[in-house]
């Protein structure tokens, strides 16, 4: 089935807010919205709603709609979060994986690179969800995979504040390269512990550029 409107919109936005051109609490005129996206209310209001249910966009009251904050204390929650089912996933994954879910990893790990070295954040970042997505499934845990889901459009806005860094000790792509190699090794511990390793980072970095100074 071909996109609707709707959805074109829906992703613009989505990627709009996720690479940072629409800041953290900007209010979202819906008639500036209209004139810049060429649609009607009606498909900005639809849109408006749906980027609220994936937690980009807050009703704020009685200023309407605007980006939704990202502050550290969410952005923390958010890492907790992942951090307690990547690692579940990447442990489960690396005692399942054979030769299939071997090929997949790597494959999704080429293309991370080759998004990274293109300069399009876009794709790096539907690249590294295909990555995270083979893992929960070689693991066999659907609704932690749904739970992800849920969270992917503000994991998203992180991935995008944090992977490119210069703040980072390792690459992303490099912790990334670590997950994998643990997991084709079909090493639990390791697996789990790369993990850890990357969002720990990740969330370093992400409270040093949210948290406010004191």
């Amino acid at each position: 089935m071909p996109p609707t409107l709707r959805d074109m919109v829906q992703d613009r936005m989505r990627a709009a807010i996720i690479a940072g051109r629409f800041a953290s609490g900007e209010r979202l005129v819906e008639r500036t919205l209209c004139e810049q996206l060429g649609v009607s209310r009606t498909v900005v209001r639809e849109v408006i709603r749906y980027l609220e249910a994936e937690g980009l966009v807050e009703i704020l009251p009685g200023k309407g709609p605007a980006v939704a904050a990202l502050d550290w204390n969410r952005a923390r929650q958010i890492y907790d979060i992942r951090l307690q089912l990547e690692q579940s996933a990447a442990r489960a994954c690396a005692e399942r994986a054979d030769a299939t879910v071997r090929a997949d990893l790597r494959a999704a790990l080429s293309a991370i690179g080759t998004a990274f070295d293109s300069g399009d954040a876009g794709a790096l970042l539907t690249a590294t969800m295909r990555f995270y997505q083979v893992i929960f499934q070689a693991a066999g845990q659907d609704i932690a995979w749904e739970i992800v889901q849920r969270l992917n459009g503000r994991i998203s806005r992180l991935r995008a504040l944090t992977l490119a860094t210069r703040e980072r000790n390792v690459s992303g792509q490099a912790r990334m390269a670590r997950i994998c190699a643990a997991i084709c090794a079909n090493d639990p511990e390791a697996a789990a512990q790369a993990v850890r390793d990357h969002l720990t980072e990740a969330a370093r970095i992400a409270r040093t550029l949210l948290e406010p100074a004191s």
